[in-house]
């Protein structure tokens, strides 16, 4: 039986996955609304790079060149971007592999492929919204960069997603929720203070400056610098370093994550 109001057919189930697209934005979407929710997540990628911005930009509690917030600021930037990327990245994997979302979710019509560029492009949402904040915070404590340097830092900050995202998911995806929380806040910490984000690279003693210049953290942070500061584009040899750790972060990550 048919109505003119409906045609036949409406009411027909259609099984079967939605398309590539439409369940890749649903994904994303998701997984951001739940980053932006987590009141620690949000402790960490957004209030203490604001904190470090004005504190170290005001404060000459470690000693740099003027104008402080012209070194403070790429650093904090390449900060936000480790914050998400990768020590949000791997804690939130950590524990959805512990409560079993992960096996879950992998259970269902979504693809493997689709789950990881859901997280990749949560990723990316956090970043942007990290971006415009910490960029309007700098500005108005000074900050005026080099708008040519502006488009040069914005694929040097997606290579710094890739490379400190790649990370991220292999060590919360092969050790077990409470080692990485552990680690990944250690690691935080660690590159932080040593690896080129609050101290620049060339300011650091001779051996820590050469490990630090080789690592994401000091390659994105030195990166942003330069290319902020002078407008020409970045080295390549922070190209190189970052795309080394994206390359290698990757090849592990297919190797050992594990769904449970």
């Amino acid at each position: 039986m048919t109505s003119p109001d409906f045609p036949a057919g409406t009411f027909t189930p259609r099984p079967g996955p939605g398309s590539p697209l439409r369940m890749l934005a649903a994904q994303s979407a998701t997984e951001l609304r739940l980053a932006l929710r987590h009141g620690e997540q949000v402790l960490l990628t957004v209030l203490v790079p604001i904190v470090l911005l004005v504190g170290l930009t005001l404060l000459t509690v470690v000693p740099l060149p003027e104008p402080r917030v012209a070194t403070v600021a790429p650093g904090v930037l390449a900060l936000a971007v480790m914050s998400t990327a990768f020590t949000g990245q791997a804690i939130a994997l950590g524990f959805d592999r512990r409560y079993g979302v992960v096996r879950r979710l992998a259970a269902t019509a979504l693809p493997r492929w689709l789950l990881v560029a859901g997280r990749l492009a949560a990723v990316l949402g956090v970043v942007a919204v990290q971006v415009v904040v910490l960029g309007a915070i700098a500005a108005v404590l000074g900050w005026r960069p080099e708008p040519a340097g502006v488009g040069w830092a914005v694929p040097l900050v997606l290579l710094g997603c890739a490379a400190f995202a790649a990370l991220g998911m292999l060590l919360g995806g092969s050790l077990r929720a409470e080692i990485t929380l552990a680690v990944a806040n250690l690691v935080w910490f660690v590159l932080l203070f040593a690896g080129g984000i609050v101290i620049p690279v060339g300011r650091l003693p001779g051996p820590l400056a050469a490990v630090a210049a080789a690592l994401p953290s000091g390659a994105l942070a030195e990166g942003l610098r330069d290319t902020l500061a002078t407008g020409a584009p970045p080295s390549a040899g922070v190209v190189l370093v970052l795309l080394a750790w994206t390359a290698l972060g990757s090849a592990l990550a297919i190797r050992f994550v594990r769904l449970r």
